[in-house]
């Protein structure tokens, strides 16, 4: 049921793997792995496609890829661990900007916000020479890598951030502006009730 992914039994910060909730571990607990993960970007990337690519260390993406933090035009926030990975990524403004319209762009515009990597034709070669490249240096070194910047990047709480994902996602589930927002996915405009 909903409810049951988006709450552990163990509550946030508990004895589960994560300080999140189900659908948040998907693009958060990639951050646990001592391994690099490496997000290959094609054709288009919405939503929580775009999360889980988030999630991931490193993201080389085609120039012509189409991004976005779609969620708001179905009435929702982004709830996959988007409150900790783009802090990391990109301004709070251009978050804000982002996630508020839902506004589609080009990988070549999210290269230079930050939330590409790199953008080139061939991005599963690419991905294929940064691995080579990574994979031909210390294993242990590589995982205290990641381990350092994912434990040191940003200061805020991660729990708070996961917290406070799914506690304003369960308020927009199942509302009539979460509704009329997805209904004019499909062209029935349906108005938005003001509180």
């Amino acid at each position: 049921s909903l409810n049951k992914l988006l709450k552990r039994p163990s509550g946030y910060g508990g004895d589960a793997d994560g300080p999140g909730n189900l659908a948040q571990d998907v693009c958060y607990l990639w951050r646990k792995l001592p391994v690099p993960v490496i997000a290959v970007l094609h054709g288009y990337c919405f939503g929580g496609g775009l999360q889980i690519a988030l999630g991931a260390d490193f993201r080389f993406s085609t120039p012509d890829c189409k991004l976005s933090i779609m969620e708001s035009r179905w009435g929702l926030i982004p709830d996959m661990s988007a409150s900790i990975v783009l802090r990391e990524l990109v301004r709070i403004d251009v978050a804000k900007e982002l996630t508020m319209t839902g506004r589609i762009i080009d990988a070549v515009e999210a290269e230079s916000l930050g939330l590409v990597t790199r953008c080139v034709d061939d991005p599963m070669e690419e991905a294929m020479k940064v691995a080579r490249e990574i994979i031909a240096r210390s294993p242990d070194s590589v995982a205290a890598s990641k381990e350092l910047f994912q434990t040191t990047w940003m200061e805020a709480d991660d729990a708070t951030c996961l917290e406070k994902e799914t506690t304003l996602q369960l308020k927009l589930i199942g509302t009539w502006n979460q509704a009329a927002a997805a209904g004019r996915q499909f062209g029935i405009n349906l108005p938005y009730w003001n509180k």
